[in-house]
């Protein structure tokens, strides 16, 4: 087995002060990402890590997440070792690495205050010579079982790991909120980010043991008691992403976007995070290569997102594929953040070209052939699109002949011997039909 703990405040030799259940439990659902083994224990966070250091590729990578992230959430120190109480009294004696040499060595040498079972017989102890865990371990086992109590021996057992240990599992709530008191009270709201982060990890800890993104949290803040009665309690300030995330520096710069819009009315002092719209996400299968060359940017949508939030969403637009054969109106350009990805519609038959022409080009005629830099030859086609009674002409009366963009014509894919492959199509239904350039194939 391997078990890591995190101790939250900096490891000290005196008794640590009193931790709020509140920040350990937001610890503990934070870790839950990397094991659904979490369990509390008086002023750290326990994991059994066992079955996840091949899924975080290795126990140097999984060791290197955890310290990474743990300590922007306030943890002080972390330890390994193949239990929990040993990996905790590692970690208030300020040693990580309980995995190098005998357990029992690294055990006998640190003070014996490391373990919470001794600390209330620590100056009964002390008074007879003992000041580390192997002095303790070293007494007849019939005396101390006589004058302590039977949590003293238990917990030594199960610290060299002679005895089995027994946690209560942290479980995973459904929904998430946390709140973050600040440690000076802020009066700009791009202050806030600083603290705002710490909830991010949080939540995107949340959302990676529950397989899920968020595409919508809301950032809340109280503000200061001292505060006139005008400006009320606080605020609150919405974001949302064009699919579901857990990317905590996308989130971050995005929540910094609109931070940079806000005015506080009051100086804050207290923060509240939560995840309002949660979606499950689809895992992505990591490569079979050892050294893989993943490409570590930005992906295009979340680049939009953020240019969006910067320069405002009328402002970052990209084409979108309607359902519309009419090539005129079979994209259009809408708001980047909005746009939602979704399946492809089966393509058409025919190749669809390249590069389209703001209005199809009348061709002339040599006999019953089109001409265009040459006489052309069809190649394939033809692809019949006939539609557009339902597309009304806006501004034009109803009672008017021409009052939709309605359609009927053949597309060919074309070769002229100048201008390469081309894309044109012939009228129907017209008085008088016609060929027209439409499009150019690279």
């Amino acid at each position: 087995m391997l078990w890591s703990a995190l101790l939250l405040p900096p490891p000290s030799d005196n008794a640590p002060s009193p931790i709020e259940p509140a920040t350990l439990q937001a610890l503990a659902i934070w870790a839950l990402q990397f094991t659904p083994r979490v369990a509390l224990a008086d002023d750290a966070v326990l994991m059994e890590v066992a079955g996840s250091v091949r899924l975080f590729g290795g126990r140097r990578a999984l060791r290197d997440k955890v310290w990474g992230e743990g300590r922007e959430l306030g943890v002080g120190q972390l330890a390994w070792a193949p239990n929990s109480l040993a990996a905790l009294a590692l970690a208030r004696a300020g040693r990580e690495n309980g995995l190098r040499g005998p357990l029992e060595a690294l055990l006998d040498a640190l003070p014996m205050a490391v373990l919470s079972a001794v600390r209330p017989h620590a100056l009964t102890l002390s008074h007879i010579g003992c000041r580390t865990l192997g002095d303790v371990r070293a007494l007849p086992r019939g005396g101390m079982a006589r004058r302590f109590d039977k949590a003293l021996l238990t917990a030594l057992d199960q610290t060299y790991g002679l005895a089995p240990e027994v946690h209560q599992w942290v479980g995973l709530p459904e929904t998430f909120e946390a709140r973050l008191e600040l440690m000076f009270r802020v009066d700009e709201a791009s202050a806030l980010l600083s603290g705002a982060r710490r909830l991010l990890l949080q939540m995107a800890g949340w959302l990676a043991a529950r397989h899920s993104g968020v595409t919508a949290f809301t950032l809340h803040w109280a503000h200061d008691v001292m505060r006139s009665r005008e400006v009320g309690e606080g605020g609150h300030l919405t974001v949302g992403t064009a699919e579901p995330t857990r990317n905590v520096e996308h989130l971050s710069r995005l929540l910094a976007e609109h931070l940079g819009k806000v005015e506080l009315a009051a100086p804050v002092g207290d923060l509240r995070l939560s995840a309002d719209t949660v979606h499950r996400l689809t895992e992505a299968s990591a490569s079979l290569l050892p050294d893989n060359a993943v490409h570590q940017g930005e992906t295009l949508h979340l680049v939009l997102e953020r240019l969006a939030a910067r320069l405002g969403p009328e402002r970052v637009l990209r084409p979108v594929l309607t359902e519309d054969h009419r090539q005129e109106w079979m994209c259009r350009w809408q708001p980047a953040p909005l746009v939602l990805p979704r399946k492809p519609a089966p393509g058409p038959e025919l190749p669809q070209p390249t590069f389209v022409l703001p209005q199809p080009l009348r061709l002339a005629m040599r006999g019953n052939r089109p001409i265009y830099q040459g006489e052309l030859q069809l190649l394939a086609g033809p692809q019949r699109v006939e539609g557009g009674w339902w597309d009304r002409v806006s501004g034009t009366p109803v009672d008017e002949a021409e009052t939709t963009r309605y359609m009927a014509r053949d597309y060919w894919v074309a070769l002229s011997a100048l201008a390469g492959v081309l894309w044109v199509f012939q009228t129907r239904l017209d008085h008088e039909p016609a060929w027209y350039l439409h499009g150019h194939f690279a």
